[in-house]
C-alpha cells in the first residue's frame, strides 16, 4: 500500500492557495506546535502533503482506524487514538503532549464517522488547554475518485492536480467560556467549509 501510494503521490501536482493574510504551510516545510484540521475524505492526499512534516494525527479505536494508523506510520507520521466517542479524553491528552514537544496536531474534523463537514468539539477543546491555534485546509484533486461512503473519500488520479486552500486561524483563549466553546466550533466549521468552496472554485467545481 505504501509503495502504492507513494509512486502515485509523485505524480500529483499541489497548488496552494489561502484566504488574504493567510499564511500558508507550504509542501516540504515542518510545521510547528500547531493544529491543523481538514475533512476526512482528504486522508490520501493530506498523507503525502504532510509526509514531512512528522505531525501527529488523532485517528479512531476503529478497524478501519487501526488500517489508517498503519498506512501514515510508513509515511512518517505518528498517530495517537481516540475520537469523540471512544477515548477521546486520552487522544486529548496524547496531542497536548505532541503540541509541548513542538510537533504538530492534525484532525479529521468530521471524523471518524460524520456527518460530513461537521467538525467535531475535539480541536477546540485542545486549541483551548494548549493554547495552539488552529489552521483550516481543504484538498481537492482536480480529478478524483469519489467512493460510496460516509466522507465520499477522495482518491486522486495520477498525475492531477490537488489544490490545498487554507481560511483563517481559529484562536482559542484558555480563559474562553466552556458554555460558549460551541461558538468557536461554528468558527472553525466555517473557515473549514470557506477552505473547501474556495478549493471547488478553483477548479470551477459545482459545490456539493
Amino acid at each position: 500500500m505504501r509503495v502504492l501510494i507513494g509512486i502515485v503521490g509523485l505524480t500529483w501536482r499541489f497548488e496552494v492557495i489561502a484566504e488574504e493574510g493567510v499564511t500558508p504551510v507550504l509542501f516540504g516545510e515542518r510545521p510547528g506546535p500547531e493544529i491543523y484540521c481538514f475533512w476526512h475524505q482528504g486522508v490520501l492526499p493530506c498523507t503525502v502533503y504532510f509526509r514531512h512534516s512528522r505531525a501527529v494525527i488523532l485517528i479512531s479505536r476503529s478497524f478501519d482506524g487501526e488500517l489508517i494508523t498503519r498506512i501514515l506510520k510508513m509515511f512518517g507520521f505518528d498517530a495517537v487514538r481516540g475520537s469523540s466517542s471512544r477515548g477521546g479524553r486520552e487522544g486529548l491528552l496524547g496531542l497536548k503532549h505532541t503540541l509541548e514537544s513542538g510537533h504538530t496536531a492534525i484532525f479529521t474534523a468530521d471524523g471518524p464517522l460524520g456527518p460530513i463537514y461537521q467538525t467535531k468539539m475535539g480541536p477546540i477543546k485542545l486549541a483551548q488547554i494548549s493554547g495552539a491555534p488552529i489552521g483550516a485546509f481543504h484538498l481537492e484533486p482536480e480529478h478524483a475518485w469519489t467512493m460510496r461512503s460516509w466522507d465520499r473519500f477522495l482518491v486522486p488520479k495520477p498525475f492531477t492536480r490537488i489544490v490545498v486552500s487554507w481560511a483563517q486561524w481559529t484562536h482559542v483563549p484558555a480563559d474562553f467560556p466552556d458554555g460558549e466553546l460551541e461558538t468557536k466550533r461554528k468558527e472553525l466549521n466555517d473557515a473549514l467549509e470557506r477552505a473547501r468552496i474556495q478549493a471547488l472554485a478553483h477548479f470551477k467545481k459545482a459545490i456539493a
